[in-house]
């Protein structure tokens, strides 16, 4: 089984707007909770109890918000360790992206396999538990959408290995969208070196990712509930509906 669970939390999510001056995204309540807690209590859910938390802005709130959390947790093996992306990598302005993180994380994770999550996204424990594929490849989730075009398309094989992704496609290539949720071998580290910048000055997984699809490390997961994106305002009273329906 796939024990440790890695984090992203390091950014401000500025498309808070105000929200965020003081806390990063990741912390904004939603129904009295700071968004972040509905994230763990999945991950818990499905069976991830060591948990790798990735910081960098308002780090002592993200201490603060941790201690908070193991102490309410009903889980005795939960696991929570706090890493210090800007102390490890500098600050944003040296080097950032979503591939920063696991950079930050190699040390810890060693030879395990691992599974990889944005901590502004919010997955059912169902589809976080299917992750759980302990068999020597990498795997990325996917999710149907009904406008791919904003988002990464991922594009299969005749069988599940993922051949490439095309970010933002003008024309229709399929409806199944990278949803940023991963399973990573120790081999992931190894590419993570090997990528540079993007156009946009930072370090992509999706760039890691297609170098492992290169090598046919790559399966697909399709998810079967719901991918939740949590980073605009209007995304606060949305979420709490979607809570208040039922759904968690």
């Amino acid at each position: 089984m796939v024990k440790k669970v890695v984090i992203a939390a390091a950014g401000q999510g500025t498309r808070m707007l105000h929200l965020s001056e003081d806390k990063s995204k990741h912390l904004i309540s939603v129904k009295n909770r700071p968004f972040l807690a509905y994230l763990l209590d999945n991950l818990v859910s499905a069976g991830y109890t060591d948990i790798i938390l990735v910081v960098g802005f308002k780090k002592d709130l993200m201490e603060d918000f941790k201690d908070d959390y193991l102490r309410q947790s009903a889980s005795p093996d939960l696991k929570i360790e706090i890493v210090d992306q800007c102390s490890i990598l500098g600050p944003k302005e040296k080097e950032y992206g979503t591939a920063c993180p696991i950079k930050c994380v190699k040390d810890i994770i060693g030879d395990e396999e691992f599974i990889y999550v944005f901590g502004d996204n919010l997955f059912s424990a169902g589809d976080l538990r299917s992750m759980d594929a302990n068999d020597g490849f990498c795997y990325i989730a996917g999710v149907k959408q009904e406008h791919p075009e904003k988002y990464g398309v991922l594009i299969k094989d005749d069988g599940d290995f993922l051949e490439k992704i095309i970010e933002k496609p003008e024309e229709f290539v399929g409806s199944l969208v990278n949803a940023g949720l991963y399973k990573f071998t120790s081999e992931v580290f190894d590419k993570i070196s090997q990528i540079k910048k993007s156009p946009r000055g930072e370090y992509e997984i999706t760039d890691v990712v297609s170098l492992l699809a290169n090598e046919k490390r790559v399966k697909v997961k399709t998810l079967k509930d719901y991918w939740y994106d949590f980073g605009n305002p209007d995304d606060i009273e949305k979420l709490a509906k979607f809570l208040e329906d039922g759904n968690h």
